[in-house]
């Protein structure tokens, strides 16, 4: 079947469209193959909160969780199983993807949010995953706080393949940048191939917007600010990507065969009915990178999408939108801390939730 005109055309602006769910019944369903085949989608991301919603309420997983249960595994080792499980099979899925277009075909799996400070533990437990889950197209999701920048280089160095999650500043997503060329640097340096390894930052959108309109509200700013500053402060990241990965630093670590670090656009789903179900896909369009999109978000620019402004020339705004935040009296630096303290607590939790559901399913099926 011929894939959807709307989203055809948006990977052929440059977009790779991937989906932000996965459930077990997703992939037996086919379910996921047709949205590859339909809408073109060559990626699938996951956290806590979805593996949450996938394993609540279904009888996928009964079988697996019986036989764990049976070998009196721990709670910890099952969520992992069960998860990985998953991934795995997505992985698969998509794997004809990944051969044709070695970027894409990628399916994320999340160290545990529990980890987000712990550096050692987060590369300890990256590894483990990558074992785990023995598959060349995985990518390991670590998130962008400050124990993580230096968990990334040096998983990045073991030659992982990294999603970098939770960004929310161009402060942040440079030092993730960073962290990304120091760890194929590293790699060069001990005689490691860069064949195969590849990145993504996974840079959030609506939720920018959600905080940020909060708080113009409270200051009583102009209310035609609201709604605009997650997509300039993503457009103003895409500038940044453009200058890091066409300096010399970058040019060498190409010529030894690394790829680009690409941009994902995360938090696409809107949060607030008032605004346009598909602005953070139409104002973020551009070249080498990836948009990760809710099923319904997916459906809704499938359905009446359209292309907005190209991101390379909306950098002027973009910075005019966000120094008219700042003067409305909206501190930024917080409004970020904010956010990555915010993100880290509601993986942290869902994942609580994760392991509650583990813990009664194993239980019920001794």
């Amino acid at each position: 079947m011929a894939q959807n005109e709307k989203l055809a055309e948006l990977s052929a602006a440059g977009v790779a469209v991937w989906l932000d769910d996965l459930s077990r019944d997703r992939i037996r369903s086919g379910n996921l193959q047709s949205l590859v085949d339909e809408s073109g989608v060559v990626g699938v991301t996951t956290n806590p909160t979805i593996f949450a919603a996938a394993i609540h309420g279904s009888e996928s997983y009964d079988h697996q969780l019986h036989a764990l249960a049976i070998r009196e595994v721990s709670v910890e080792e099952a969520l992992r199983t069960v998860t990985a499980t998953d991934v795995r099979d997505a992985c698969d899925l998509l794997r004809p993807v990944h051969e044709r277009q070695p970027g894409d075909g990628r399916v994320s799996l999340e160290v545990a949010p529990g980890l987000a400070h712990e550096t050692e533990a987060t590369e300890a437990e990256a590894e483990h995953l990558w074992w785990l889950v023995d598959r060349p197209n995985l990518y390991i999701k670590i998130p962008a706080t400050e124990a993580g920048l230096p968990a990334i280089s040096d998983t990045i160095a073991k030659g992982i393949s990294v999603n970098v999650t939770l960004i929310f500043s161009l402060e942040r997503y440079r030092a993730v940048m960073d962290a990304y060329l120091s760890g194929l640097e590293k790699r060069v340096a001990d005689g490691g191939s860069l064949e195969g390894i590849a990145s993504v930052a996974s840079f959030f959108v609506s939720r920018v917007d959600t905080e940020i309109d909060k708080r113009l509200d409270k200051a009583g700013a102009d209310p035609s600010l609201k709604g605009k500053a997650g997509i300039a402060n993503a457009q103003l990241a895409y500038q940044a990507y453009e200058e890091v990965f066409s300096s010399d630093r970058w040019r060498a670590l190409e010529a030894k065969g690394a790829v680009p670090q690409r941009p994902l656009w995360a938090s696409t789903g809107v949060k607030n009915p008032e605004y346009s179900d598909t602005m953070y896909i139409s104002e973020l369009i551009a070249p080498g990178t990836v948009n990760t999109m809710p099923e319904k978000t997916m459906n809704a620019y499938a359905d009446h999408g359209e292309a907005g402004t190209p991101v390379q020339k909306s950098y002027d705004d973009a910075a005019a939108v966000m120094q008219a935040v700042a003067d409305a009296g909206v501190d930024l630096d917080d409004v970020f801390r904010v956010l990555e303290d915010e993100g880290v607590q509601k993986f942290v939790d869902s994942w609580d939730e994760l392991t509650e559901s583990v813990r009664t399913e194993l239980e019920a099926k001794k």
